[in-house]
């Protein structure tokens, strides 16, 4: 076992270690010898200092996303799971590849590719090997060389529970059990059937929102007067271009400075990072709704909207620097977050391609335009427009192309192999939960073996990261006896 530090944080034992996977795993099998391009697949093993010596069992954490790193700790309660699992567990936190200390792709690696002659096709197929087929094979990897084969427990929230049902059809024999909470895919999985059921639920959770800060409605209407739309900056992004700067490479610095320029001049809002502020992307504030306490995140971040006097809402008022990068820090994805989004309900051979699906559901929804007022606000949807005029996004764009028409994607979910699943699943289902419908994860539930589910509307979709949800998993696993190999 490589270990690169080993240190202290109030309350926790931390190791740092890191190994070589394989980029691509096609023709090679975890455990096992590989060659060809590797990567790096970083992870920290995780106990109270008192238990630094004894032989725990193992629980790996499948973390939520896609494109998530496993948590950065102060303490036992900065994350609430934690302090209870530490009590029976060696806890194992990867970064999955491509997230943290894991080989991280961002638009760097993006731009590498690109500088390096890849085309688009071999840039979507490199975010390809970002997904779970093979995210799933690095932690069995993992299991297998560096803990001696030595099964162990998962805990996977959110995109977490996508994983689990991975795993427990890839390689079920590593597992002793398994919990979930807030993410039981569909299965059989279906992009547009998750947002045709997610849509209807932001347009509920706005109203809500609503509710509770009704000095609001008018605030935000007030922004999203002001605000162009993503239609209003293409079109004036392609006459700038035209009329000044269309002699310059796409990628050029002076191009993007030149845009910047340009919108500022006509007077667009911009974020601080160059990126136009429009009313999509006000929307975008919305995608925080499913956790607590999101409603009061998106609350201070609009009553520092206005300079004008008190700062009430205001036809006339600038917007200020502080509300600006609040936006900006808020509706910022972290690199593979949206690029794989979609991606994530792709199993195998597509009947046919995503083509941008959360997009195609909200166009049907008239009630997402612009100019519905009081405004509506998107949850967790990515739209083409992110990758034309965000900069963080822009040097996926060409790899996304490709992707939203593609329909061969590696086997995720082997339905005849969880059907016959015999390991113990203990998964929280959150009734209200804005991201995974609660009724298309008790269906799956229903065809799944050995598996429990656990209904619940105290907690949102963050529930586990707080003090009782793993804890209650934890009891109720213990009592039905189904964690008896542990003792």
């Amino acid at each position: 076992m490589t270990m690169l530090s080993k240190y202290y944080v109030p309350g926790l034992a931390i190791e740092d270690h890191s190994i070589d996977v394989p980029l691509d795993w096609t023709g090679h099998e975890p455990g096992q010898a590989f060659d060809g391009e590797t990567i790096k697949l970083f992870y920290r093993v995780v106990t109270t200092p008192e238990h630094v010596h004894d032989d725990l069992p193992l629980l790996v954490f499948l973390q939520g996303g896609p494109g998530g790193a496993g948590p950065r700790l102060n303490s036992p309660t900065s994350d609430g799971w934690i302090e209870e699992a530490t009590k029976h567990f060696r806890v194992i936190l990867p970064d999955q590849r491509g997230t943290g200390r894991s080989s991280r792709v961002d638009t760097h690696t993006m731009a590498r590719l690109a500088a390096a002659g890849a085309d688009a096709r071999a840039q979507a197929d490199y975010l390809k090997e970002f997904l779970a087929d093979s995210i799933v094979r690095d932690f069995e990897h993992l299991r297998l060389t560096e803990f001696g084969g030595r099964k162990w427990v998962t805990m996977g929230q959110s995109y977490g529970g996508f994983l689990t049902l991975t795993y427990l059809s890839l390689f079920p024999a590593g597992v002793i059990a398994s919990f979930t909470t807030g993410g039981i895919p569909h299965v059989p999985a279906d992009a547009t059937e998750v947002y045709e059921h997610t849509f209807p639920r932001m347009a509920r959770k706005t109203a809500q929102f609503y509710a509770r800060y009704p000095q609001d409605v008018e605030r935000v209407e007030t922004l999203a007067d002001k605000l162009p739309t993503v239609e209003d900056v293409a079109e004036f992004t392609a006459k700038l271009n035209d009329s000044v700067l269309g002699s310059m490479a796409e990628t050029d610095v002076d191009h993007r400075l030149g845009l910047i320029a340009g919108m500022a001049a006509h007077g667009f809002p911009l974020l601080p990072n160059g990126d136009p502020l429009t009313v999509e992307r006000l929307q975008c504030l919305g995608s925080d709704f499913g956790m607590k306490p999101s409603f009061e995140r998106v609350h201070w971040i609009l009553d520092d909207a206005f300079l004008t006097g008190d700062g009430s809402s205001c036809a006339d008022a600038d917007l200020s620097d502080e509300f600006l990068a609040k936006v900006m820090n808020a509706t910022s994805s972290r690199p593979l977050y949206w690029p794989l989004q979609e991606f994530i309900y792709a199993n195998g051979e597509l009947d046919e391609p995503i083509r941008w699906a959360a997009q195609r559901v909200r166009d049907s929804r008239s009630e997402f335009g612009t100019d519905v007022r009081p405004l509506n606000f998107t949850g967790e949807a990515m739209f083409p427009w992110m990758f034309e005029q965000e900069s963080a996004l822009r040097p996926f764009k060409p790899a996304m192309d490709v992707l939203m028409d593609d329909t061969r994607f590696g086997v995720i979910y082997d339905e005849e192999q969880l059907a016959r699943n015999e390991v113990p699943l203990q998964a929280a289902v959150y009734f209200d939960d804005m991201y995974v419908d609660s009724g298309m994860q008790l269906d799956t539930l229903s065809r799944v073996g050995n598996s429990h589910a656990w209904v619940t509307n105290e907690f949102e979709h963050d529930g586990l990261h707080g003090s009782l949800v793993f804890k209650h998993l934890w009891n109720e696993a213990l009592n039905r006896g189904d964690l008896e190999e542990l003792f």
